[in-house]
């Protein structure tokens, strides 16, 4: 998704702020899907007020510069629902867990062990916060049903694939550990 798309989507669940819109990307309910930088969300912000598709207003606070508060308009929500028919890009699945599980055999004894269980306490932790944040969403829509389920049984999948193939990238290092690495010496 593009930045517009993901701004107009924010908007359409609640009126918000520049930050409270990256806030949501970073630990909100969106934090699952899409990443977004202030870099990135002001300028279209202000792309999208220029646009008509969202309003802005300014709210004062004690002792602080002006509070500027998005809204999206009726041309804004056409937009959006427009935008969400457009072919998607592919996803993206990047994890430090799997690279460094590529290299199992390298590691030394326990490390592998170590790491899966902070791998499963961190999913479960993950899933936990996908289902606050879609409550967060409008949960009686079946679209955050779905992606709730969805996080929900991925989780559960991947906790149950760790748990059963653990031992192979466990033993893996204590293998290895038995086998003499070449040392090179210098010329």
């Amino acid at each position: 998704m593009d930045i517009r798309t993901l701004c107009l989507g924010v908007l359409t669940l609640k009126d918000s702020t520049g930050y409270e819109i990256k806030k949501m990307c970073e630990e909100g309910a969106l934090c699952h899907f899409l990443d977004a930088s202030f870099g990135s969300i002001y300028p279209a912000l202000s792309r999208l007020t220029e646009e008509g598709l969202v309003s802005c207003r300014e709210e004062s606070q004690p002792k602080r510069p002006d509070k500027k508060i998005y809204s999206i308009t009726d041309k804004g929500r056409r937009e959006f629902r427009q935008s969400l028919t457009r072919p998607l890009l592919e996803d993206k699945y990047r994890s430090d867990f799997l690279f460094v599980s590529l290299f199992a055999d390298l590691l030394p004894p326990g490390h592998m062990h170590e790491l899966i269980d902070n791998q499963i306490v961190w999913l479960k932790q993950q899933a936990e916060h996908m289902s606050e944040g879609i409550r967060d969403c409008d949960s009686s829509s079946a679209g955050a049903q779905f992606v709730s389920g969805f996080g929900q049984a991925s989780t559960k999948a991947i906790i149950e694939y760790l748990e059963k193939h653990r031992r192979s990238l466990e033993t893996a290092a204590t293998q290895t550990e038995n086998v003499k690495t070449p040392v090179k010496e210098d010329a």
